[in-house]
């Protein structure tokens, strides 16, 4: 066979052990960042409310904090929403007000900051309904880490299984702690990102794993790291134009989308990014390193199949 005595252009495995050293420091710096800094979270999270406001011309958002901080409002976060025209104003929860009554204080405090500002919509979340969502989020995202290793410890080998489960974890803690250096509000969507992150990057990991798993099979020669070389060799043009065709639309979203799907596309950005990454040299080469080889995958041979072959 040909490309038995070929193993790739790209040495890409040997490069795993300076690459896991690079991983190794994103992830420390990521937990760094969560510990210390922490996630922005937004409403869906930590209950309060949440105000949206019009003006017919550009918002000075100095004078609207101002304003608010004159009126009680001192923890107000205020942002553009889409355009320099829209005020989104952000408040903790307040047991002594109902939502009407927030709403009123905030568009006459608004209203003394100049500009006539128009209410849009006014929303509230229970600080408890913010609690148990948060927990859920937590528990899905596990939920998804454990399913996805058992589905591939079934489907390949417990080394894969072992090799899969740190590229995922890896991929999730990077975008969670480049979440937290950006600031971007963490609210149910960016979790959906992230989820959707766990199943793009297990995708890209599992065509990688597929073809490992058959020049295991086919190629007999060369030892595992050329193999799984070659194999990286063989499916990384899918994967760059994949991932390539995936953040085009990311940061259309991102660039166009507004602010609503800020957060959300910025999640999916660094996920895929990292995500591509970690399936070429996270995943198989945490394999590599705890010593995969062909007699891992070779097919079990069931009782009676020699017995077949006696003349």
């Amino acid at each position: 066979m040909n490309n038995e005595m070929t193993y790739g252009r790209f040495e890409f495995m040997s490069k795993v052990r300076p690459a896991l050293m690079c991983s190794a420091v994103l992830i420390v710096l990521s937990l760094t960042l969560l510990a210390t800094r922490g996630l922005n979270y937004g409403l869906d999270f930590t209950g309060g409310y949440l105000i949206e406001v019009s003006y017919s011309e550009q918002a000075d958002l100095d004078a609207i904090r101002g304003s608010l901080a004159d009126g009680g409002f001192a923890d107000a976060q205020v942002q553009t929403f889409g355009s320099a025209s829209e005020v989104l104003v952000r408040l903790a929860p307040r047991a002594d007000s109902s939502s009407a009554t927030i709403s009123d204080s905030v568009l006459e405090q608004l209203d003394a900051a100049g500009g006539s500002p128009t209410m849009q919509r006014v929303e509230f979340v229970g600080p408890q309904v913010g609690d148990e969502l948060r927990d859920q989020g937590g528990l899905a995202v596990l939920y998804a880490l454990f399913g996805i290793l058992i589905y591939v410890w079934l489907r390949f080998e417990k080394k894969f299984a072992a090799g899969s489960l740190f590229a995922l974890a890896h991929d999730v803690v990077i975008a969670l702690g480049a979440c937290s250096l950006a600031g971007v509000d963490f609210d149910l969507s960016v979790l959906a990102a992230i989820l959707a992150v766990i199943g793009y990057s297990l995708n890209d990991t599992i065509v990688v794993f597929d073809r490992i798993r058959e020049n295991f099979r086919k190629v007999r020669k060369g030892d595992s790291m050329q193999v799984m070389n070659l194999s990286i060799n063989q499916t990384v043009s899918r994967t760059i134009i994949t991932s390539g065709t995936t953040l085009l639309a990311l940061f259309a979203l991102f660039l166009f989308g507004g602010e609503v799907l800020r957060g959300f596309s910025f999640a999916l950005i660094i996920g895929v990014v990292v995500g591509t990454y970690s399936s070429i040299f996270v995943a198989s080469g945490s394999a590599l390193i705890m010593g995969v080889d062909r007699q891992d995958l070779m097919p079990v041979e069931k009782e009676g199949d020699d017995l077949e072959h006696i003349p």
